[in-house]
């Protein structure tokens, strides 16, 4: 009878994808995994990283959402930051 696969081992299965990785402070990564530890610190390749803020106009009380994205080729990313990893969507 296989055994039943730990969260750990579908991260394992990512490595060398191209993964989705939201974190705490409205952060979202996009990038590939190239390697993780046990606490979820990961080093990720070819990353988007997207910081999306909202703020509320003091007039008028509108909502504005804005988002800042960069591109970097290498992140190290701290495990404690991290709330979901997850394959990017496949679309068809």
């Amino acid at each position: 009878m296989p055994q039943p696969l730990d969260p750990i081992d579908l991260i394992r299965l990512a490595l060398d994808e191209r993964i989705y990785v939201k974190m705490r402070g409205e952060r979202e990564l996009r990038g590939r995994l190239h390697a993780f530890d046990q606490h979820m610190n990961m080093v990720l390749g070819d990353v988007t990283e997207t910081i999306t803020s909202i703020e509320t106009d003091e007039e008028t009380f509108e909502q504005i959402v804005r988002s800042v994205s960069r591109d970097l080729d290498m992140l190290f990313v701290r495990g404690d930051g991290v709330i979901l990893v997850a394959p990017p969507l496949r679309t068809s």
